[in-house]
């Protein structure tokens, strides 16, 4: 080797070792999120896309229509009066649900939280119905607590004081079947945001309410002026999340009036009126398409209302 050529290698260095294909980080980065991307895609980003599609098209009983009809469904489903009367029941079972599970779910986070013996066992407790199925807890409360009207455990404790059994599951006036619908719902979501309450109450700082004390600020006018305030952004999510809970109800609806004799007025939510049309007798997924996507732009334009009235993502939310 020449003068020259090896002063060239000694001024190159050593070789660097050659990356191996396995060595990419990208390569472990599409291992790991790859089957999640792709089922978010064929479950979730191509059905909404081809539901958009079907609602511009004649789709009865086909999921490959043809014929183009444009805003027709969209038309028929607005002057539909049994879709406006769903809405109405969307708005009235949302404005119950919401601010009853707020409160119920902030108060449980706060006597758990300030509670100095078995903790862990209070927030177990209350968070477990989380994990029963929305379908098997309605039909516990149809068949086993509401069940009948000379049947079931409520029934049989109101007759031990001497009151008549009442028919529960009627469709006809009292509605008593609004008692299962939010009494269901409510043991089963309660807990879970009782947990995310319990989060953020655990970030507030505890000088606040060391200073709040010595000004004699404590009790109600500590919980008003330092820990509603320092909730305010997880509020905001847990009343979002409630909305969007609300505007999905089915299973209970479904379950504990389907085979009651039919629905009463404004016991019927959007989803199952959906669920009759595109599944049921008359197999037209093109109104069914166009109901759900003006239910998607309509809770599209509460959250937003929603997130101007309250302010949520200015700077300074954590």
């Amino acid at each position: 080797m020449s003068e020259q050529a090896l002063e060239r290698a000694t001024a190159a260095g050593p070789a660097s070792p050659r990356r191996k294909w396995t060595d990419s980080p990208h390569l472990w980065f599409w291992i790991f999120v790859g089957p999640f991307v792709a089922g978010l895609l064929v479950f979730v980003v191509i059905p909404i896309l081809w539901s958009v599609w079907l609602s511009f098209y004649d789709a009865r009983n086909t999921v490959t229509p043809t014929h183009f009809v444009g805003f027709a469904n969209y038309s028929r489903m607005l002057e539909d009066p049994s879709f406006r009367s769903s809405l109405v029941t969307f708005v009235l079972f949302a404005a119950f649900i919401v601010p009853t599970t707020f409160v119920l779910s902030l108060a449980l986070a706060v006597l758990v939280g300030g509670a100095r013996h078995a903790q862990a066992f209070f927030r177990s407790v209350f968070f477990l119905p989380t994990a029963c199925s929305y379908v098997v807890a309605a039909m516990i409360w149809r068949h086993s607590l509401f069940g009948g009207t000379a049947a079931g455990m409520l029934n049989t404790v109101i007759g031990w004081f001497g009151a008549a059994p009442i028919a529960w599951l009627s469709i006809v006036h009292p509605p008593w079947y609004w008692l299962v619908l939010v009494t269901v719902r409510l043991w089963l979501q309660v807990g879970f945001f009782m947990v995310l309450f319990l989060a953020a109450l655990q970030r507030v700082p505890k000088h606040l309410y060391e200073a709040a004390a010595l000004d004699g600020a404590t009790g109600w006018k500590a919980f008003r002026y330092i820990t509603l305030p320092q909730l305010r952004a997880t509020s905001t999510a847990v009343l979002m999340l409630l909305l969007v809970n609300a505007f999905q109800a089915f299973d209970e609806f479904y379950n504990v009036l389907s085979t009651t004799g039919g629905y009463p007025p404004y016991a019927r939510p959007p989803l199952v009126y959906l669920f009759n049309i595109a599944l049921g007798n008359g197999q037209d997924f093109g109104d069914g398409s166009a109901g759900a996507v003006i239910l998607t732009l309509i809770i599209a334009i509460f959250a937003v209302l929603q997130g101007r009235l309250t302010g949520i993502g200015r700077r300074g939310d954590t």
